[in-house]
């Protein structure tokens, strides 16, 4: 049985050439698209919020010279990265992901010809994680911009970047689902596949068969930081409209009306008397917002916003958010059994100022050091747009803070259901938890928020 199996094996990749169902050749892809991919290096000094005291982890005196040992002054260091982006235009505009070049110092792109070029940052949108680059350079070789809509799940798509460094690296995989969402990211209908995408990967283009961009590689899903078949690429047409916008004004507009919402359940729809569970369930409506403005009410479930459907919950902020602001639109809402049209003027959602690296007053605190917590304090105009009172933004996370999920840009408002209003209080509360061996933060991220637990020890 198992010789049978065996041979059936290696037997069946010849059944499909004797079929006429070759498997696919990536190489002319690869040698005529190659080109147009960039790897990007980035350096950033950063001050240390305090000098690491003598010895490791390891070291059973650390946490002696920690505690009583004199103060170390903070220094500062430089950290470097790595990601990918492809050039879109032959005068030397360039795509790549936000957080490739996110408070970088120093950018360097070099194209496959070894030719390096120092680039400036032209615009860049946290909420889409795109940037525009810009290089001194003509007649450069540029990309085909691909139809995302016309991907099929289970479609042959090609990667090219520089994994771990490793330049022009090309892999191939399927589509394994589109218009996926993920968690705190509303903007965009994501392209999920099962090429292999690894650090370095970011920002680089994904191809269709056709040699045609239908992607930008942004992130992957991973339990060890490696590669597990779960990638996750940005649609090249949400990535071209942004661009566009960043190019133009250097800021995005997307459009807001002022609703809370989650998902409609079988039992839900149930309970509401709709036939299936679609729509988006609204919750809260904000005091004074569009949507109060409209006449829209908690429990309302939205079935269509400017003439689209709504399928999904996760599908309203994306079409919200592609409406244009100051636009009088038409909102279909279940209410009591019964549909219900209203009309709605959409406004913008504020500028997102934390996409760009603050200047503030950091912390010199051993605690902040010991999670791997920097951060920076909030002018009261950023408190105004983020509609919050207080909080402190955190500008880098490593160590135990990066493994509890914290990011950069997250904005922590409570420790413990504790206010968080200056970068000292934070470092207080932090001190103050040593016994606790996790403490909750209350994170604002984007347009939502979060707890999230964070280890002391």
């Amino acid at each position: 049985m198992f010789r049978t199996s065996f041979l059936a094996a290696l037997l069946f990749p010849l059944s499909l050439m004797a079929q006429g169902r070759d498997l696919p050749d990536f190489a002319d892809l690869a040698e005529k698209q190659g080109p147009a991919v960039v790897n990007i290096s980035t350096t950033q000094t950063v001050r240390s919020t305090a000098e690491a005291p003598p010895g490791s982890e390891d070291d059973p005196f650390s946490d002696f010279f920690r505690r009583f040992g004199p103060p170390q002054p903070p220094r500062d260091y430089e950290t470097r990265s790595l990601g990918s982006g492809f050039i879109i235009n032959q005068d030397g505009y360039i795509l790549t992901n936000s957080h490739v070049v996110e408070a970088a110092d120093d950018i360097t792109v070099r194209l496959t010809d070894k030719r390096e070029y120092k680039a400036k940052v032209i615009g860049s949108d946290r909420r889409t994680d795109v940037a525009v680059l810009k290089i001194d350079a003509t007649a450069l070789p540029t990309v085909a911009i691909g139809e995302p809509g016309k991907l099929r799940v289970g479609e042959w798509v090609v990667a090219i970047g520089s994994p771990f460094g490793f330049e022009n690296s090309v892999t191939a995989g399927i589509v394994s689902a589109k218009g996926r969402s993920l968690p705190q990211e509303n903007f965009v209908p994501f392209i999920q596949t099962d090429v292999a995408i690894n650090p370095g990967n970011s920002g680089g283009p994904l191809f269709n068969m056709k040699g045609e961009v239908v992607g930008i590689n942004s992130m992957i899903f991973s339990r060890t930081g490696g590669f597990m078949g779960l990638s996750f690429a940005i649609p090249i047409d949400v990535a071209m409209d942004v661009a566009k916008q960043l190019q133009a004004t250097g800021r995005v507009s997307r459009g807001r009306i002022g609703v809370v919402i989650q998902e409609v359940t079988k039992e839900l729809a149930e309970s509401f008397g709709l036939s299936k569970p679609v729509g988006a369930l609204v919750n809260s409506v904000e005091k004074g917002g569009p949507a109060e403005k409209a006449g829209i009410q908690p429990s309302d479930v939205i079935l269509k916003f400017d003439n689209k459907d709504i399928v999904s919950s996760n599908e309203l902020p994306r079409i919200v958010a592609a409406t244009k602001p100051g636009s009088k639109v038409t909102v279909q809402v279940w209410r009591k059994g019964e549909k219900k049209d209203l009309q709605i003027v959409v406004v913008e959602i504020p500028d997102e100022r934390g996409a760009k690296r603050q200047q503030g007053k950091k912390p010199s605190s051993d605690a902040l050091a010991k999670l791997g917590l920097s951060v920076v304090e909030l002018s009261a105009e950023q408190k105004k747009e983020l509609n919050i009172a207080s909080g402190v933004m955190v500008e880098n996370a490593d160590g135990a803070a990066a493994r509890a999920g914290l990011r950069r840009g997250d904005v922590i408002q409570a420790v413990n259901n504790q206010e968080v209003k200056s970068a000292d209080e934070l470092s207080r509360l932090l001190a103050s938890g040593d016994r606790a061996r996790t403490v909750a933060l209350l994170i604002r991220r984007g347009e939502g928020s979060l707890y999230v637990p964070l280890k002391l020890n």
